[in-house]
């Protein structure tokens, strides 16, 4: 990837997309691409056809997407499935019509069966059930991981897919309708402890496990696979170890320093029982996160402690 080759980050303001913007910058890479989601409505085929037409980027990184936690997934169900498959098959088909040296489209570890065989490996894909709340979401996922796929056989594009596991860092959505599980901690612990709050309510039973990367670790992978892979299978990117709901909810506590009580309201749904990638396809390649989970949540805690929640 050229110095001064023509860059466009889909997404660039999201976690993931600035993440990958700021990896670029920090190598040197200047000729960057950005159009936030009111400049470019990537829904819109004839304003993404227009765009690359007019600006033709040498390579993509398609961050962009509608994301969001369990509530938000279950409840916009038509919205989430409909908007990133626009997304995506607007981006995927103006960078064939147009030529782009390569692209990466980043998926989602909610691709795989909710009961797949832990760790799971990239094999596992449609070999079972969907986790019923997100199912929109990951058919959609689906969709652009295959469209990049058939664009490879049918065409020769370099097209190269990666689905990254649970996400978090600068940038992330803390909005406790719809965020993530470890942002949705930190906020609650934070607003607790400056509250006096005595209590914490943490939704479900606490046992479901889930594997957490930095987006920082992810850009960096985003950035190794954009020179160093080429092929057709997809990748896996993680830390290669997972942590139960219950002892993360114990970690953030420690790290904000709240001394009220963890409450676990077990009507509430849990979601998938184990999520944890298996990551050796990736590791072969050279490639390994390095930033621990407790350091990466110091870092997080210490960004966004005074934020007005």
């Amino acid at each position: 990837m050229e110095k001064n080759a023509r860059i466009y980050v889909a997404g660039h303001r999201g976690m993931v997309g600035s993440a990958i913007v700021r990896k670029l910058q920090q190598e040197g890479y200047e000729n960057l691409l950005l159009r936030t989601s009111a400049e470019l409505d990537l829904r819109n085929q004839e304003s993404t056809e227009q765009f690359f037409k007019e600006h033709k980027p040498d390579y993509v990184f398609l961050a962009a997407a509608k994301v969001g936690g369990i509530v938000a997934n279950n409840t916009y169900r038509a919205d989430f499935l409909y908007e990133n498959l626009m997304i995506q098959n607007n981006v995927i088909h103006a960078a064939f019509k147009h030529s782009v040296t390569k692209l990466l489209f980043l998926g989602s570890s909610c691709i795989y069966p909710k009961f797949a065989e832990q760790p799971i490996q990239e094999s596992a894909l449609l070999t079972g059930t969907l986790e019923p709340t997100n199912e929109p979401y990951a058919i959609a996922k689906i969709a652009g991981l295959k469209l990049c796929e058939a664009y490879r056989d049918q065409y020769g594009a370099n097209f190269i897919s990666a689905m990254p596991t649970n996400l978090y860092g600068p940038n992330d959505n803390y909005d406790l309708n719809n965020s993530h599980v470890l942002p949705a901690l930190l906020r609650k612990m934070i607003v607790a402890k400056r509250t006096g709050q005595p209590v914490v309510e943490i939704w479900g039973t606490g046992t479901p496990r889930r594997e957490f990367l930095h987006v920082d670790d992810l850009a960096d992978a985003c950035y190794f696979l954009m020179h160093q892979y080429n092929g057709r299978e997809w990748l896996n990117i993680g830390v290669g170890e997972d942590i139960s709901i219950k002892e993360l909810a114990e970690l953030i506590k420690h790290i904000v320093g709240y001394e009220g009580e963890l409450q676990f309201n077990t009507t509430k749904p849990d979601g998938t029982p184990r999520k944890l990638l298996d990551v050796s396809k990736l590791q072969s390649l050279g490639w390994k996160a390095g930033i621990g989970l407790q350091e990466g949540i110091e870092k997080v805690y210490q960004e966004i402690k005074s934020l007005p929640f």
